[in-house]
């Protein structure tokens, strides 16, 4: 379900882009990137607090914006030929974050935002609740929980619940 969620709004943001690139070369490439950032950044991950990401849908996400950031950067003019930019490239421009990194950073301030929340809540409710009977056959289908927790382990993050209390501290860790 969320595999199809993601592409279609993948085709819907490519769409918006190739009908925009009339101007395209007119436009500064800040705002070409800032462009990017506040509309398809945010409407491609919208609800991706939620989101637990398979590796085919973080490819899907990496090649969306790595087209994005082609057409904003252009190609490039070296030995007398026009070239596009390489992958290494683009991350270079982008210094080193992408949409990928964004996502799970909105995930791990949602994770503090639920572990501040008071108990009575409902997404608290829903986050601490343990549910009941077996699961299905087969291999386990990714627990968000488990994989934002994963996410926090990468980041080297020991006793995340106790530094959750400190506001400035988690968003520092974000």
């Amino acid at each position: 379900m969320l595999d199809l969620e993601i592409h279609i709004e993948l085709y819907e943001i490519r769409s918006f882009m190739f009908s925009v690139r009339i101007y395209i070369f007119v436009i500064e490439l800040h705002f070409k990137y800032f462009v990017y950032n506040v509309t398809n950044k945010t409407v491609v991950s919208y609800g991706a607090e939620a989101w637990t990401l398979t590796k085919k849908e973080e490819q899907a996400l990496i090649i969306f914006e790595r087209k994005i950031f082609r057409r904003i950067y252009g190609p490039k003019y070296e030995n007398g030929k026009w070239k596009s930019q390489m992958n290494r490239e683009l991350e270079e421009m982008s210094k080193g974050e992408n949409i990928v990194k964004w996502i799970k950073g909105q995930r791990i301030s949602w994770i503090g935002h639920l572990e501040r929340m008071e108990e009575d809540r409902m997404p608290k409710k829903i986050f601490t609740q343990e549910l009941e009977g077996a699961r299905r056959r087969g291999r386990p289908r990714k627990r968000w929980k488990e994989e934002v927790e994963r996410d926090i382990q990468v980041l080297g993050v020991r006793r995340w619940r106790e530094l959750v209390a400190d506001r400035k501290k988690w968003k520092d860790i974000v």
